[in-house]
This record gives structure tokens, C-alpha cells and sequence, in this order.
């Protein structure tokens, strides 16, 4: 560790600071759409996922230099979850009314979805499309939302889920095999087995 290293935030020099900030930009910023989508899906409001982005950016920046460069989105969207969560439960008072417990998403299913997959149903999606979608249980459709619609990697869409990515590929597999049947159903042909 150098001098630099050690020395407390404010006696550092500038120099060192401005490269911590280069790297945040360069490993993190990039990650920004992905947050903001996956933001969107947990929160269902586009001013509330800015605010849980913004303070997941606060907090990655503050453990920034704990942070060992790799896998960042991953990263990031641990710090995201985490930061989601934690305002859920700063929010929910011990004793709810039933429409503030309504939109607390899986409030007293026993599920851990976090609104992910509800929210894939209010896309812009082909009528046909948001029908399939709606006929598969919530932990499936939360996979296709997260791998399918937001683009993130097999693990990225465990860690959120906090399941293993096996359970991840194989509700996938599943999720999409229900889909294409419904797509076919409805005379969409074309579909990739």
C-alpha cells in the first residue's frame, strides 16, 4: 500500500483522487443503463428507480476502493438489490393497510421476486407476448424479465434473485418452452427452439 494509499481522503493528492474517479467512471458508468432498467422493473416508477440508482451509485462509489475491478455489473447490481431492499423495509411500517401492502411486491407469498417480474408485464410488449408472459408463475417470469428483456448474464440474473445460476438456466429453459407454446398457439410461427 503507498503513502498515498494510507493517508486519510483529504490529505491525499489531487492526483489520486482524479484517477479513483477515472476508474469509477470507466467501471461503473458504463453499467448505467442496466441499472436503470433493472431499477425500473424493482420499483415500477421511473423517479423512484433514478432515486435507487443514484443511491446505489452513492454507495458503489463510497466502497469503490474496496472493490477489486471485477465483474462489475454484477457487483453494482448487488449493491442495487441490497439498497432496494433496504429502503423497502425503511418504508413498510410493522402494521400496513392492505393497499400499502399491495404494492410491496410478494408481501405474504413467500416470494422473493421483488416486482421484477410483475413489472415485465407492463412493458410495451405485443398483447400476445404480455398474455404468454402473464401464464407463467412470477419466479419465471422474473428470469425472462431479467435474462430476455434486460440483458443480463445468467449470473448477474442469480445474484439478483439470489438463487444459483443453475436454478436460473433451468427456469429459463422452462419459462421459454411455455412461451414459445403459447406463441404458437396464437399462430406466431418462426419461433427459435
Amino acid at each position: 500500500m503507498s503513502a498515498d494509499e494510507r493517508a486519510p481522503t483529504w490529505d491525499r493528492p489531487a492526483s489520486s483522487e482524479r484517477g479513483r474517479e477515472q476508474r469509477f467512471r470507466e467501471q461503473v458508468l458504463a453499467e448505467l443503463p442496466v441499472l436503470l432498467r433493472v431499477a425500473r422493473r424493482l420499483t415500477r416508477d421511473a423517479a423512484d428507480a433514478e432515486d435507487l440508482v443514484q443511491d446505489t451509485l452513492v454507495r458503489a462509489y463510497r466502497a469503490f476502493d474496496r472493490f477489486d475491478g471485477r465483474y462489475p455489473r454484477a457487483w453494482l447490481l448487488t449493491i442495487l438489490r441490497n439498497t432496494h431492499s433496504n429502503q423497502l423495509r425503511k418504508r413498510r411500517p410493522d402494521l400496513m393497510d392492505d393497499e400499502v401492502a399491495g404494492r410491496i411486491p410478494d408481501r405474504g407469498r413467500g416470494g422473493r421476486v421483488d416486482g421484477v417480474a410483475e413489472a415485465a408485464l407492463h412493458d410495451d410488449l405485443d398483447p400476445v407476448v404480455r398474455s404468454a408472459l402473464a401464464g407463467l408463475s412470477a419466479k419465471h417470469r422474473a428470469v425472462v424479465a431479467l435474462v430476455d428483456i434486460d440483458g443480463l448474464t445468467y449470473k448477474e440474473a442469480a445474484d439478483m434473485l439470489e438463487v444459483p445460476v443453475g436454478t436460473v438456466m433451468s427456469r429459463l429453459h422452462r419459462a421459454r418452452a411455455k412461451v414459445r407454446t403459447h406463441l404458437e398457439a396464437h399462430g406466431i410461427t418462426g419461433v427459435q427452439r
